[in-house]
């Protein structure tokens, strides 16, 4: 039975009142620790006192009251080793009425420690990283306060300045690949864009470095804390208020618990009390995050732990808000190759990011058709999804190798790695330098169909791809690109100029411009689409819907599109149609603008084509009605998939739950192939399906002949369709869609291997 234990009262602000003077003191480092150590033990009226530090890789007993004194520089731990060895491993603080209760407890005879029974442990942390251990021992079975570990982990942050400030760690082996508390150097997730990239990690949202822990004032770090709480609930409460927060389910349940930490009062306490102790304000939040991290990891609840992401980045973004850090690493700017790591992107964040030093990607969450996701691949930058604790996992500035081609991310590689990353790039660039031969062929098949073969873009930098590609045209032009990467609303000039630059750019090749595409996962930040909460907002006040409300706005795309479009044709596609009268509408938008143009005398274009997305289901029930009215007809295949499947595509959980070789989808676009060649309905695919060689080579054996996709993609898909018999293919095709196999994917693929199709 444990000894009740009734320790002299203690608190923080005593230990580091201690800690002050010792440092203010003459002497070398290793004095004052001796100092430090007696000091605590007499606090806490604990017979032992033990600070190791990490030095070489290893933890080093670097000074104690209680332990034998020989074992100083002696006694030598691994991480992982022991009951030291697990607290530096694992960032965590442990406490022990019996040590030797614990699995990891391992009795070192040269310490004389085997008359000690309570063990209290806390890692001294620099940089998020385990720089050393600050523990107690106490003969009698107890287990300590909890003040008494909040006074440990006071002193441990105080220590961890000190013994930076000295150099007592060495800083190589602190960056070094096996001083790592996780030793994973191999990562692996959802392939989202593929490629293959070299790069130092940046985190998106950068870690607050605590410079400074201790307080000169402590008024003016209690009234720093009192305005960063401020902000930061503001920020809360807009977040909660914006539509695409407003979604029911998990998404509402971690708002309610940003919320509910936000405002807890005792989470507020507590970090006055730390910085009545003497902490500055970041000292005062990090050191009870530490605390709360702990006292998680002893309930045993699988929801909590979920949540544990989500009171790390509240925590952390109190830490930017009252460090003044509040930028992203788009603002900062990127000094070198650069891997991002994040949670997650919006649309707008990775646009805002240097496309000369952003290599690649790799994001906690992330689905394959977010949109994200499809700009990225537009950019023609690697992104790796779904990568568990990545950020736990990978440290600022760590050399990281993406190989989203192999679902692989190395990180901090080994020099034999390096070597053969770099031997795999260079045969990826001799793959693309094959596919830069293709540039001026033709996308005919094997038995002489020709394919059309048109570029996703949404850049003025894109439309260089033109060339490059030997690309047919623009077979879609997304226009809300110019809205997201702007600061406010483009008014009519800036629209008309940039409309006309991209006209220009493609010369005589045309362009299909979809009108603003907003709303659901590409919120302006300037422009509220509703006022209303919306459950899904991915079905909800989006796109077209959007326009057709606040008219304004597409009647100055239409009149800018127009303009620009002068002596030219214009090709215009509307998204979201559901039915036909909203075509109608959009049309009717268009022609207005066209009649107020004509009357003032404006040279107008030599023809408009509209045409319509098909992304909702119900157009698909209306195509026999539309065929009057349409000029082309296209297939977003990423939108359709998730109003198909009742699949949000922004959900990490449904990523890998739906393929887009499943009968369901091969079916219905079937389907819809056939009417529309009955209606006489020009049709294309402009999703990313279209992009990738095996879904691109059932689309042509549906009888899709006109894809449009990303310019990286071009290469590929040509090499696919020249080695394709398409008349082979529409067998095989239909022969899977009569009598589905268990896994389309992999049957289609061994035919195909079998033809000898290139797949890439």
């Amino acid at each position: 039975m444990a000894t009740k234990h009734n320790p002299s009262p203690v608190t923080a602000r005593n230990i580091l009142t201690g800690l002050r003077s010792i440092m203010a003191s003459p002497g070398n480092a290793q004095s004052k620790l001796n100092q430090v150590v007696e000091n605590i033990a007499e606090a806490v009226s604990s017979e032992v006192c033990s600070i190791y530090l990490r030095r070489e890789g290893v933890l080093e007993l670097y000074a104690t009251r209680g332990l034998n004194q020989e074992a100083v520089h002696v006694t030598k731990l691994a991480f992982g080793e022991g009951l030291t060895g697990y607290i530096a491993k694992n960032v965590e603080t442990l406490n022990l009425d019996e040590a030797a209760s614990h699995p990891d407890f391992q009795y070192r005879p040269e310490t004389g420690e085997e008359k000690f029974h309570s063990f209290a442990g806390v890692p001294i942390i620099r940089n998020q990283q385990a720089v050393g251990v600050l523990c107690a021992q106490h003969i009698e079975p107890r287990k300590y306060s909890e003040e008494e570990i909040e006074s440990f982990q006071t002193a441990a942050m105080v220590l961890s300045e000190l013994i930076s400030n000295a150099g007592l760690v060495d800083e190589d082996s602190v960056d070094a690949p096996e001083a790592h508390n996780n030793g994973a150097d191999r990562l692996s997730g959802l392939q989202l864009v593929k490629g293959k990239a070299s790069g130092f990690a940046v985190f998106h949202q950068p870690r607050v470095k605590i410079e400074h822990t201790v307080a000169e004032d402590t008024e003016a770090e209690r009234h720093r804390v009192y305005s960063a709480f401020a902000k930061m609930r503001n920020q809360i409460d807009q977040m909660t208020s914006q539509a695409e927060f407003g979604v029911g389910g998990e998404h509402e349940e971690v708002l309610q618990t940003y919320k509910m930490f936000a405002y807890d009062e005792g989470w507020s306490r507590r970090i006055n009390e730390a910085i009545d102790s003497g902490l500055t304000a970041e000292a005062a939040i990090e050191r009870v995050q530490q605390h709360t991290r702990m006292r998680m990891r002893q309930i045993d609840d699988p929801l909590l732990a979920e949540r544990m992401h989500d009171l790390e980045d509240l925590a952390n973004r109190l830490l930017r808000i009252v460090s003044g850090q509040m930028g992203t690493a788009a603002t900062m700017g990127l000094r070198q190759d650069t891997i991002l790591v994040a949670r997650n992107l919006g649309p707008a964040e990775l646009l805002e990011y240097d496309r000369r030093r952003l290599k690649g990607v790799v994001l906690e969450e992330g689905s394959l058709t977010a949109h994200v996701t499809i700009i990225a691949r537009a950019m023609d930058i690697p992104i790796l999804g779904q990568v568990k604790n990545i950020r736990q996992i990978v440290r600022e500035n760590d050399h990281l190798l993406l190989n989203v081609d192999d679902n692989a991310l190395f990180v901090r590689p080994s020099p034999s790695m390096e070597d053969a990353f770099e031997t795999q790039i260079e045969l990826t660039q001799k793959k693309r330098a094959a596919y830069t031969e293709l540039r001026d062929k033709e996308p005919v098949t094997k038995d002489g169909t020709r394919i059309t073969l048109n570029i996703n873009a949404g850049l003025r930098d894109d439309m260089g791809m033109l060339n490059l590609t030997g690309a047919d045209g623009i077979g879609l032009f997304r226009t809300e690109f110019q809205f997201l990467v702007a600061a406010n609303m483009p008014g009519r000039a800036g629209q008309l100029r940039f409309y006309r630059d991209v006209l220009d750019a493609a010369g005589d090749k045309p362009v299909i411009f979809r009108t603003v595409d907003i709303g659901g996962d590409k919120p302006l930040p300037y422009f509220q689409a509703s006022e209303v909460k919306e459950e899904n907002p991915a079905m909800g006040w989006r796109a077209l819907r959007i326009g057709l409300e606040r008219d304004a706005l597409m009647k100055v795309q239409a009149r800018s599109l127009i303009e620009a479009a002068a002596g030219r044709k214009l090709n215009v596609m509307f998204p979201m149609i559901a039915e036909p009268w909203e075509f109608d509408e959009a049309r009717a938008v268009f022609e207005k603008q066209l009649d107020f143009l004509r009357q003032r005398k404006k040279q107008l274009p030599l023809s408009i084509r509209y045409g319509a997305m098909l992304e909702v289901p119900a157009l698909a029930e209306c195509l026999d009605l539309m065929a009057p009215r349409l000029d082309f007809l296209s297939i977003g295949t990423n939108d359709l998939t998730q109003f198909l499947f009742a699949a949000d595509r922004s959900n990490p959980k449904l990523a890998e739950r739906f393929d887009w070789l499943s009968p369901a989808i091969l079916r219905f676009i079937n389907r819809i192939s056939k009417q529309a060649n009955d209606l006489g309905i020009e049709l294309s695919v402009c999703g990313e399906m279209g992009g990738r060689p095996l879904d691109a080579l059932a689309l042509l054996g549906l009888g899709i002949e006109r894809l449009s996709i990303t310019p990286a993609s071009v290469g590929p898909i040509k090499a696919m369709v020249r080695s394709l018999d398409l008349s082979g293919a529409k067998v095989e095709i239909q022969s899977l869609l009569s009598d589905p196999p268990a896994n389309p994917r992999t049957a289609l693929e061994k035919w195909a291997v079998k033809q000898n199709v290139d797949l890439g």
